[in-house]
């Protein structure tokens, strides 16, 4: 009988809501959209977006790490940002975490807001072999 198991790693942010930060079912690994807040401080990143999106991608390393698992078995990402004129630099810091041969699928869209203000929202899927 396939169960989920709920993944949470105290090195990302704690979930602000009735959600988990990471579902593991059916091999896959369904990671919640992660903001950049900084679990050490408290406090959102701000200044720069890619200073936002390097929190937002460590806070999902952290949880990929909890589950026993890396960016190199991401299979599906999903970007939210306020602004689509940042795509370049938020690209650019993303890109840092992938070989290109094997990144996953991704879409990114602009939304009107996310939550507590942020920029950038990132959500994943990993594969568990």
């Amino acid at each position: 009988m396939n169960t989920k198991q709920i993944i949470s790693s105290n090195a990302a942010p704690a979930p602000i809501g009735p959600y988990n930060q990471a579902v593991l079912a059916g091999g896959f690994l369904f990671i919640s959209g992660q903001i950049p807040l900084d679990t050490q401080s408290g406090e959102l990143v701000q200044g720069s977006i890619a200073a936002e999106t390097e929190q937002v991608m460590q806070n999902l390393a952290a949880i990929l790490k909890e589950a026993g698992l890396s960016f190199e078995h991401v299979v599906k990402t999903s970007i939210f940002l306020t602004d689509m004129g940042q795509f370049a630099t938020v690209n650019e810091v993303y890109g840092r975490y992938f070989e290109s041969a094997t990144a996953p699928a991704r879409e990114t869209v602009q939304v009107a807001a996310l939550p507590k203000g942020v920029n950038v929202e990132i959500s994943m899927i990993a594969w568990k072999s």
